[in-house]
């Protein structure tokens, strides 16, 4: 088949639209997170009928793709612990996997009302927190890390499975807060454990059969474009870059949820 027929079904008008939208997701997802609520909305828009396991399937692949890119520039400039690292990633991806695993059981909505007090409240102490991520606190001893470790992996994990959007925001927020890193060392963290959580979810959407290839190879490619770019200027710029990010998401995440739960916006 020619490259040209894998998109016959598709307009011209959306193709273009999921790779804009894919770079900037990219982009933002490497920065700090939450790449999810700009790709999958994209999918809802230019595809309503599809299913949506089929959707989020879809949305994996493509995250996976730039979500990896960006663990590898991180990896290159920031130094891991890889016994808090591995305790992380083995929770967030077991955890995935039930997430993935019930998504096409549980309507996810049903997560949306809890999921925006959350981000009101993590918006308004991030805001008056100005020295949040900046510096990297006093570290608490490993064991205690990675106890504390596995559990943001067991819940952060779930929820990707389960639903996804600001997985990686809400990966950041909480190496920030219980594990005391700064803003860098927390977006290099989130990415590898990001990559585990996706790689999980995936095994049960492709085995189900629940991804849409071309379209997931179209997005890929300019999510990870997005996303070479926003891994570097993070890296360039440092803490305070990534915490206006950070703001403008949680920002995004809560008008999002906010249109979904009270259909007031």
């Amino acid at each position: 088949m020619e490259f040209s027929g894998l998109f016959a079904d598709y307009s011209l008008f959306t193709l273009l639209l999921l790779s804009v939208l894919s770079f900037t997701a990219g982009f933002i997802d490497a920065v700090v997170g939450g790449g999810g609520l700009i790709q999958i909305p994209a999918l809802l828009v230019t595809m309503p009928h599809t299913p949506l396991p089929t959707l989020f399937g879809t949305n994996k692949i493509a995250a996976l793709s730039g979500t990896s890119i960006a663990a590898v520039q991180y990896a290159r400039r920031i130094s891991f612990n890889f016994k808090l690292l591995i305790a992380i990633s083995i929770a967030s991806f077991i955890a995935s996997y039930s997430g993935a695993k019930i998504v096409s059981i549980i309507n996810p909505a049903t997560l949306k009302p809890i999921i925006l007090i959350i981000l009101i409240a993590i918006a308004v102490y991030t805001f008056l927190k100005k020295d949040l991520g900046k510096f990297q606190k006093k570290q608490l001893p490993l064991s205690r890390q990675i106890l504390f470790g596995i559990v943001i992996g067991l819940v952060v994990g779930f929820y990707d499975g389960f639903f996804g959007p600001g997985t990686g925001s809400f990966f950041v927020l909480a190496f920030v807060l219980i594990l005391g890193f700064e803003f860098v060392q927390a977006s290099a963290y989130a990415k590898i454990v990001n990559c585990m959580t996706n790689i999980s979810a995936l095994v049960v959407f492709i085995r189900q059969g629940n991804f849409i290839l071309e379209i997931a190879i179209l997005m890929a490619i300019f999510n990870i474009t997005g996303s070479v770019i926003g891994s570097r200027m993070a890296l360039k710029k440092g803490n305070g870059f990534i915490r206006i990010f950070f703001l403008i998401i949680v920002s995004i995440m809560i008008v999002r949820y906010g249109w979904d739960v009270f259909k007031i916006i």
